[in-house]
């Protein structure tokens, strides 16, 4: 990517993770917030820092948020954080935490119960691990099942990070690797850990604060230029203020640790007789090669002898059936099929043979290799006419144009590049979905999940999949008037609305 003080950054193509080039020996930290090492070294507590006090409040609630707000607690400590996890282990003995602190290269330490906490923390540690799969299977042993886990580390694609570029002041000997979102929850999801939720680190800064870490981070223009308007300017005294950092709040809970993957293929069915037995047979004899499959159809009381010939799949291995009372829209059955999904990753699939099952391996591979979470199958392949209705050129124009529209609207109001973000072939993690709530019933399900995936903080990866559009006289049920005012609602609606459920908000 490019050279910081002599050492390369680089970016893994196999998992995108952001490395340094050269690996270092363990660096002296003695300089790191002097005045506050020295308090430490002589046995004081340091606690007047109200940055760091506040901070520390934040995390005790994120753990309660998670289901926690006392028990035993396991504190990872080391070199680079131990002023830091001084500080947060005085406010969680104040709040009731049996808290004890583990360092990683004394794992063997004989207090070190396996299995026994009722929650851990890692702050600033894990990007200063040379191999963190360690350090994680280490905290996998510590916890009880569904304990949860909070880790905090920069985000190199933070603003701060693209902002000052090569002079982040993040980019230190000390650290080994840099996460995105992505990336940290898939090292997460591969250790055992679920339910992963990544969170913006906002920390309330004084004048005072801002200035010693300038002092303590190395000198750049950044820097330089704080420490200037510090000795010109004098801040009002009790000046606070609260910004987003280059960190991120990590919380998970402990799962079991992965055997194999697992795909869920939802599949919606509504008055589709003509297609849905070539559908299914085709994903009955579809290989997935090293890959546990469930077919999850649900069928919503069609008129036309679809149930009928779903139900004849009853006794077919693999295969789950819900009928619906009645016909509540596309995307009410997705939200229904969610709710039965058991596989590690659930791709959805309509009954009407406009995708190609032909596809599957290529939108499958990045989230079973561990390299994305959620994956878009794009229908344009370089052209916007991907409909095309025999004798009906007005109407594919029209339609066309409608999908150009609504996808820059989308892309303008949550600043993103798809290209096709209402393709049905939507690939996901299923942890993608934790604590995310829907509602929406037709196909403005296609609007709020792309949505609400992008707003968590995942950018999908679009691959070229194979698509032929069937007309309306064909069976397509979009309705050309009421459903696109439906979706211009949605997209502003939830540009404004509340991400996550109630309890994790």
């Amino acid at each position: 990517m490019f050279v910081v003080r002599g050492l390369p950054i680089l970016r893994c193509r196999s998992c995108g993770c952001v490395v340094l080039g050269t690996p270092r020996s363990a660096p002296d930290f003695s300089g790191f917030y002097p005045e506050r090492k020295l308090a430490i070294d002589r046995g004081e507590t340091p606690v007047d820092d109200i940055t760091e006090r506040d901070a520390t409040a934040r995390y005790t609630e994120a753990l309660r948020r998670r289901g926690v707000s006392a028990g035993s607690l396991l504190v990872v400590c080391g070199a680079h954080s131990r002023v830091d996890t001084e500080v947060f282990l005085a406010h969680a003995r104040a709040n009731g935490f049996r808290a004890e602190k583990l360092d990683p290269a004394e794992e063997t330490d004989p207090s070190f119960r396996s299995g026994s906490y009722d929650a851990a923390i890692m702050l600033h540690q894990l990007q200063t691990q040379p191999e963190p799969g360690g350090l994680l299977r280490t905290i996998h042993r510590a916890l009880r099942p569904g304990a949860p886990v909070l880790l905090t580390v920069p985000r190199v694609n933070s603003w701060p990070a693209r902002f000052f570029g090569r002079d982040w002041t993040e980019w230190r000997h000390a650290n080994r690797l840099y996460f995105d979102q992505t990336t940290i929850q898939l090292l997460l999801l591969r250790f055992g850990f679920r339910d992963v939720l990544v969170r913006r680190d906002k920390r309330l800064y004084t004048p005072e604060h801002i200035y010693r870490r300038a002092c303590d981070s190395p000198a750049t223009t950044l820097t330089r230029a704080i420490s200037l308007v510090h000795t010109l300017l004098t801040p009002a005294p009790g000046f606070r203020v609260r910004l987003a950092t280059s960190g991120m709040i990590v919380t998970a809970v402990r799962g079991d640790l992965p055997e194999g993957p697992k795909c869920s293929i939802i599949v919606a069915a509504y008055n589709e007789r003509n297609s849905f037995p070539t559908l299914m047979d085709a994903l009955l004899k579809k290989d997935f090669p090293g890959t546990d499959r469930e077919i999850i159809v649900i069928e919503s009381n069609s008129n036309d002898g679809t149930r009928e010939l779903a139900a004849q799949y009853r006794t077919q291995p693999g295969v789950k059936l819900v009928f619906q009372e009645r016909p509540l829209g596309k995307g009410n059955a997705i939200r229904e099929g969610l709710r039965h999904a058991s596989g590690d990753v659930v791709l959805i699939q309509d009954a009407d043979l406009e995708y190609d099952l032909n596809d599957y391996e290529e939108l499958l591979a990045p989230i079973l290799s561990h390299q994305a979470l959620f994956v878009l199958g794009t229908r344009h392949g370089g052209a916007w006419k991907m409909r095309r209705f025999a004798g009906q050129k007005g109407l594919a124009a029209v339609v066309n144009f409608g999908h150009v529209f609504f996808t820059g609207l989308i892309n303008i109001l949550f600043r993103q590049k798809m290209t096709d973000p209402f393709t049905m072939f939507k690939v996901f993690h299923r942890d993608c979905l934790f604590g995310l709530e829907f509602s929406c019933n037709r196909f403005d399900f296609d609007h709020e999940l792309v949505i609400k995936f992008v707003r968590k903080g995942y950018v999908p990866l679009e691959i070229p999949v194979n698509y032929s559009s069937r007309s309306f006289r064909e069976g397509k049920k979009v309705r050309m008037f009421r459903d696109p005012l439906t979706w211009v609602w949605v997209d502003f609606k939830l540009r404004f609305s509340r991400l996550y459920r109630k309890t994790l908000a």
